[in-house]
């Protein structure tokens, strides 16, 4: 299978989300899901839309979720070829080099994506 490539800042994210499915020890149960959702990955990136608003709220209390965030990786999860990619990314990394990240994910990181234009 051909995976197209992405822009620099989609690499980034995916390569950022996968050192945290990593460092959580889920990188087995991850690749199953994301196999068998596949096809279900649209539906799944307009559930974050749909659920954006709440997500706004509660997010920054827990310290997790943020607008831009939550929209970047939406757009990012309603492509096929970005699934394929992190599926990819994951399948082809060393799991012994999960323990590298640490638990806190890094709002910082998230904001200074900036792939996406909104304000």
């Amino acid at each position: 299978m051909i995976i197209p490539k992405a822009d620099e800042c989609q690499e980034e994210m995916i390569d950022h989300l996968a050192e945290w499915i990593e460092s959580k020890g889920l990188r087995s149960p991850a690749i199953l899901f994301l196999e068998a959702s596949k096809p279900l990955a649209l539906i799944g990136s307009q559930a974050l839309f749909l659920l954006q608003p709440l997500l706004g709220l509660v997010g920054p209390l827990w310290g997790r979720f943020d607008d831009r965030a939550l929209t970047e990786y939406a757009l990012l999860l309603e492509d096929p070829a970005s699934i394929d990619r992190l599926l990819a990314r994951l399948e082809h990394s060393n799991p012994s080099d999960a323990g590298e990240m640490t638990d806190q994910v890094d709002m910082e990181h998230r904001a200074t994506l900036g792939c996406l234009d909104v304000e």
